[in-house]
């Protein structure tokens, strides 16, 4: 039984490291691409 628990908790684990690992992926492309092209249409729409 007891092998059962650490079994399911190790399965839960790695689903939640998993997400929060994707997220901080997502997150970091977000930052690494969006942000920059934002702020060179935002100058382009200055000019305009």
């Amino acid at each position: 039984m007891l092998r059962l628990v650490d079994d399911l908790a190790g399965a839960v684990y790695d689903v939640l490291k998993f997400i929060i690992r994707s997220i901080c992926y997502f997150l970091a492309g977000t930052l690494i691409v969006a942000v920059p092209m934002y702020l060179i249409v935002w100058v382009f729409w200055l000019f305009q």
